[in-house]
């Protein structure tokens, strides 16, 4: 068993058959003309604060901006006219879109879902297809009765075979609309998993369009351990390490996030995350990441000290990560100046098991812990200067009996109920795009 002696020197392919190379690139070109001027068109109208429906979306007659009403709407989408059906599709996108009041319910009694669905089939018509899956993906960012009537409708099955489309702005739309999915609970999670789901947006983790696969694959980690083996055995891990070092903060953190929710899992998925590399750039990320980063860096040590083995811990000290950890202590925040006490103390407990507690005090003092921790003890926050005061009492005292103010290492107790869990992410886990 190793010791707690001072710490080391810290696009997929796509198959054309039977298409003239130079045909199937003036379809492409004239695909993307439409797709960039309808986005060109919506920020447009974003920056001229044009309303884009009145305040009853049931209204007879269009307001400023708008060509259709709701009736209108219902018509155009069951008609067999493919413009037709676009205009008619965009039109509920826009109400959907609208910031306050979004008649999410509206649109789900009046049917339209299955039409939605439909149109995500139709590959001749990708236009179609993106306005179908952003509104779609707006319908499944309400609640979680309107989230089922997108999965009952059987969106999810059309919208994961979108992730292979070669258009990525509606490849981008289906995972929007599959993390809104995904994120509504365990059982539409298991239902994304099944549709096999996960590769693919592995695959897309890489692309032009990261953030929203990774959301989408965090929101599964979010799950059971079962659902996240599943992402593991996917190559979940494979991807990870690059995108902690990855030049964008935003990246870095939703990528942070994703790994705090498997630490949250058994011993075995730290192993796994031990083995695929994680720790180097994770103690990186703790030590130069934006705060936002390490905020999820820090949930990371510590659902990985709560369910990590001996061995595991020992690998963690080793791995260079208390000394970022004591330099977080200076923060504003609270609560993540709570976390790294208890994370420091458990950590001390299990050094006291291994009759290894002096060399790892020592340690914490070199790197200028015990005077950051005394000095916690005079915190405004009560429970800052009692988590400070206890760590001061229980293992840096010399000569005086421990006041065993904390509970023992492998008891069940508040402290592993608080920090061994999975959180729902930086911001909220469904997302509703706007124009």
């Amino acid at each position: 068993m190793p010791t707690l002696h001072a710490p080391e020197e810290r696009l997929r392919k796509f198959k054309y058959r039977g298409k003239d190379v130079s045909m199937r690139r003036q379809q492409r070109i004239a695909v993307s003309l439409e797709l960039r001027k309808a986005k060109k068109d919506e920020q447009a109208l974003k920056r001229r604060n044009i309303a884009n429906f009145s305040t009853d979306p049931t209204s007879e007659q269009p307001t400023k901006g708008v060509s259709l009403t709701l009736q209108e709407i219902i018509h155009g989408v069951n008609t067999s006219d493919p413009d037709l059906c676009f205009q008619a599709t965009q039109a509920a996108r826009k109400m959907l879109s609208q910031e306050k009041n979004p008649p999410l319910k509206l649109i789900v009694e009046a049917g339209l879902i299955p039409r939605l669905v439909e149109f995500l089939k139709l590959s001749p018509h990708p236009c179609l297809q993106f306005e179908a899956a952003w509104a779609l993906t707006n319908i499944a960012s309400g609640t979680s009765e309107q989230t089922q009537a997108v999965v009952e409708g059987g969106a999810i099955q059309p919208l994961v075979e979108l992730l292979s489309s070669p258009h990525m702005t509606v490849c981008e739309q289906a995972v929007w609309a599959l993390g809104n999915i995904a994120g509504d609970g365990s059982e539409f999670r298991d239902i994304v998993i099944s549709s096999n789901a996960i590769p693919h947006l592995l695959a897309l983790v890489s692309s032009t369009i990261p953030t929203p696969s990774l959301r989408t694959i965090g929101n599964i980690v979010t799950g059971t351990d079962y659902q996240t083996q599943m992402a593991i055995d996917a190559g979940m891990l494979n991807v990870l390490p690059q995108l902690l070092m990855h030049p964008k903060s935003s990246i870095q953190k939703e990528a942070a996030w994703a790994l705090s929710n498997v630490a949250a899992g058994p011993c075995q998925h730290i192993q796994r995350l031990i083995a695929c590399g994680m720790l180097p750039p994770l103690v990186a990320l703790l030590k130069n990441g934006e705060f936002k980063v390490q905020k999820e860096a820090v949930w990371t040590v510590a659902n990985f000290t709560t369910g990590g083995t001996i061995d595991q811990l020992i690998h963690l000290v080793h791995s260079g990560v208390l000394e970022p950890l004591v330099n977080l202590l200076t923060i504003q925040d609270t609560k993540i100046v709570i976390i790294i006490l208890d994370v420091i103390s458990f950590i001390l407990q299990a050094a006291e098991k291994l009759s290894e507690k002096e060399n790892l005090c020592l340690l914490i003092e070199e790197i200028g812990g015990i005077d950051k921790i005394e000095a916690l003890q005079l915190h405004e926050n009560p429970q800052v200067a009692l988590t400070a005061l206890n760590i001061i009492e229980n293992h840096f005292c010399e000569g005086e009996e421990s006041g065993a103010i904390l509970p023992a290492l492998d008891q069940d107790n508040e402290f592993l109920n608080h920090l061994t869990k999975k959180h729902q992410g930086p911001t909220t886990s469904k997302q509703r795009t706007k124009p």
